[in-house]
């Protein structure tokens, strides 16, 4: 992404819903257009540029399953869908076809807005990072993001997935404090609600098995931030 404002296409054919979902999006500071058909929504997105789809799947004329594949041919702009429709199979299937994530009807528009925001964290993220870069070094730690295997000191650094994003997320961003709700949401590709020690935990599992190889700190803990490399002595 770049450093516009972030737009946003709503595709539902329910006007009130629309709206709503136009007046929390605007306010959250994003650009949002409207459509209220499929076929008005594809026809929006072939025009203008999107940093991501909010659609409804029961929509006149171009379905949401249909609207949703005619985009992956195009694009791989970042698609959430809201739908009355929860069965595990359907969302499977929307999934499959290459949905980004999936929202039951009736929903708090503020957990919309939390998937919005992650979402588009993630495609920075990844608009940040080379994709031709699959080892990340930093001292004598060294992750290969092929394989998940890290290596401390040239010794075997045993992490599990979650342990091994965080390193993988700070490295990515040697300079950058991240805050619990950063890590979380890239560690765990899921939205974080709330306070909780989860990310603690994990950091501190992280120094125990650093500190059986080495004494060298390599994650910073900034108190009322939150985490980042551990800058240079």
């Amino acid at each position: 992404m770049n450093d516009k404002t972030p737009r946003i296409l709503v595709a539902e054919d329910d006007q009130a819903i629309n709206d709503m979902i136009y007046e929390a999006l605007r306010k959250h500071g994003y650009e949002v257009v409207q459509a209220f058909s499929g076929t008005e929504g594809m026809l929006n997105f072939k025009s203008d540029r999107f940093d991501l789809v909010i659609l409804d799947l029961m929509m006149p004329g171009m379905s949401g399953e249909s609207l949703t594949k005619s985009i992956r041919e195009i694009s791989n702009v970042p698609i959430i869908v809201s739908s009355a429709k929860c069965s595990t199979d359907s969302k499977v299937d929307l999934l499959a076809m290459g949905a980004d994530d999936f929202l039951g009807k009736p929903f708090e528009i503020k957990e919309l807005i939390a998937r919005v925001d992650v979402q588009l964290r993630r495609l920075s993220y990844a608009d940040e990072k080379p994709e031709e870069v699959k080892i990340l070094e930093f001292k004598d730690l060294v992750l290969n993001k092929d394989t998940f295997e890290a290596d401390l000191c040239g010794k075997e650094l045993s992490l599990t997935r979650q342990e091994f994003k965080i390193l993988e997320l700070f490295m990515l961003h040697p300079t950058k404090v991240f805050s619990k709700q950063e890590i979380y949401e890239y560690a765990w590709n899921d939205f974080y609600i709330g306070e909780d020690k989860t990310i603690n935990v994990h950091i501190s599992n992280i120094r125990s098995k650093m500190k059986k190889i080495t004494d060298d700190e390599y994650i910073d803990t900034i108190w009322g931030i939150g985490f980042r490399l551990a800058r240079p002595k």
